[in-house]
């Protein structure tokens, strides 16, 4: 089994405590639905800021990285599958999924 890191992007905000606490069960029921392949069910992540060559920048880039998980997966197309299940893409976010390579 391999790690795979699936990376949430945007995402609206919850309207109010009781939509966001809705959202919340159905995110815990994603994860728990994940069982053992859940390495890291999910982190938030703050406002990120962008290091080039030419500077520092504070707006995070065009598409914000705003959380991840870490799945474990026999392949990409598994990895793929879990991703797909994930409520967060209900909220307008996006997911991006990588195999975290072992060095």
């Amino acid at each position: 089994m391999t790690d795979y890191i699936i990376a949430y992007h945007g995402g609206n905000k919850p309207a109010t405590p009781e939509e966001g606490a809705k959202h919340m069960a159905k995110w815990q029921a994603w994860v728990d639905g994940l069982g053992d392949a859940a390495v890291n069910p999910g982190t938030p992540l703050g406002k990120s800021r962008i290091v080039s060559s030419s500077g520092v920048s504070d707006d995070g880039g065009a598409n914000p990285m705003s959380g991840f998980s870490i799945v474990k997966a026999d392949n990409m197309d598994a990895a793929l599958e879990m991703a797909k299940e994930c409520p967060f893409l209900e909220t307008g976010g996006t997911l991006e999924v990588a195999e975290i390579m072992k060095m």
